[in-house]
């Protein structure tokens, strides 16, 4: 066999998101692209802000001698430093260039923090709905994924993960604003989380890292408020990047933030940094770290993103459709109106909708649509959304 089974049975369950592009290409040639509305990737179609134009016009004009060769491990000084500052900036916390590590997006942050902290069978726990790509990526260094439920609301429940917490637990993933439910925790749930976690480290003498996701950060809407988590557990671990607020996903640039109060920091941030080179990303890409050295306090129009939400929103309640209102991010979770998420989502195609079945999200029922497309995308799948909800007595 060319491949390994381990591989041929991951591939085989495969991405309900890649599936669903598959479809959409499918019908798209069938039908023209004009005549398609796909709903089903986290792909911004928003351009990036002009200030990021601005400094890589200024990096094409006046190159720095060596701008593309290798540097150190962990990233250049001047862009880990300029990401501390706002650290700093927005939490209070005395953030250093030494906390940092610039890598190839979130996912390379976050298989970067996976391979620096897992031994082989340790549990790692996330809450469903979830990016279901956590599962490969924490079977990729050799852990255990264990889901735990969240309620309607998408909140995790603390109770639920209590059970969850035993000896092998070595660490917890949130993602919030989360992909698919677009649910913010409150500081008040981080709080009751580092404060669990901390009671578990006591009570099995281990050490549980809080890994918090935080792409879809600075998306947020209503002026509501992202919490910190650094002040809530000291074995805190931010992995982000800069494909959602910057609109730069396909330039896989972000990093890693350690607490400064993690105890050992200098000898987890080393792991960080080893791991970064010896996965094979080596470093972030040298272009955009100098690109987005200068752009921490800049990102994409969130009142655009907003608009997009309250129009699908309104529309879909009006239909009949059961919904949460996201509070953050560009993601929809509706309820299913048939039991199978993914019958439902099939009928949808026939009314040329593409969407992604709850189930590709650990959450079974529901499915979910991503609203960061053009307003032509969004006014055309009324009418399958419409349909589909008046075929199934959606109320």
């Amino acid at each position: 066999m060319a491949i390994s089974d381990n591989v041929r049975k991951r591939m085989e369950e495969g991405s309900w998101i890649r599936r669903m592009f598959e479809e959409g290409a499918s019908l798209k040639q069938q039908y023209g692209e004009e005549n398609v509305f796909d709903l089903s990737l986290g792909n911004p179609v928003m351009e990036p802000p002009p200030a990021f134009g601005q400094e890589l016009r200024k990096l094409v004009d006046s190159p720095g001698r060596g701008m593309h060769r290798y540097m150190a491990n962990a990233g250049y000084p001047e862009t880990r430093a300029a990401v501390a500052a706002q650290l700093k900036l927005e939490t209070g916390i005395e953030f250093s260039m030494d906390d940092i590590v610039m890598t190839c997006g979130a996912a390379g942050a976050l298989n970067v923090v996976l391979k620096t902290i897992l031994n082989p069978g340790e549990q790692v726990i996330v809450f469903a709905p979830y990016f279901v790509e956590y599962d490969n990526y924490i079977d990729n260094q050799g852990g255990a994924s264990i889901v735990v439920p969240t309620d309607e609301q998408f909140v995790p429940k603390l109770d639920a993960l209590e059970a969850a917490v035993t000896a092998k637990t070595k660490a917890v993933i949130i993602n919030s604003p989360n992909n698919p439910s677009g649910a913010v925790y409150s500081q008040d749930l981080i709080h009751q989380i580092g404060d669990l976690l901390g009671k578990k480290e006591s009570q099995y003498g281990t050490r549980i890292f809080l890994i918090s996701d935080e792409a879809y950060r600075k998306i947020i809407y209503d002026g509501v408020t992202y919490p910190a988590v650094f002040h809530h557990h000291p074995h805190t671990v931010v992995v982000t990047s800069h494909s959602k607020d910057l609109a730069l996903p396909g330039e896989r640039i972000g990093y890693v933030a350690v607490n400064p109060t993690c105890t050992q920091r200098e000898e987890l941030i080393a792991g960080l940094t080893f791991c970064n080179r010896t996965l094979g990303y080596v470093n972030a890409p040298a272009l955009m770290q100098h690109a987005v050295r200068n752009l921490q306090q800049v990102t994409v129009s969130v009142a655009e993103y907003q608009r997009k939400r309250d129009f699908l929103f309104d529309h879909l309640v009006e239909m009949g459709y059961r919904v949460t209102k996201p509070q953050g991010a560009f993601y929809m979770f509706p309820k299913s109106p048939l039991e199978d998420d993914v019958v439902f989502v099939n009928e949808l195609q026939q009314w040329k909708v593409l969407t992604v079945p709850g189930r590709g999200f650990g959450s079974p029922g529901y499915f979910r649509i991503s609203y960061c497309v053009t307003d032509r995308t969004l006014e055309g799948s009324l009418e399958g959304f419409r349909g589909a909800a008046q075929e199934f007595s959606v109320s």
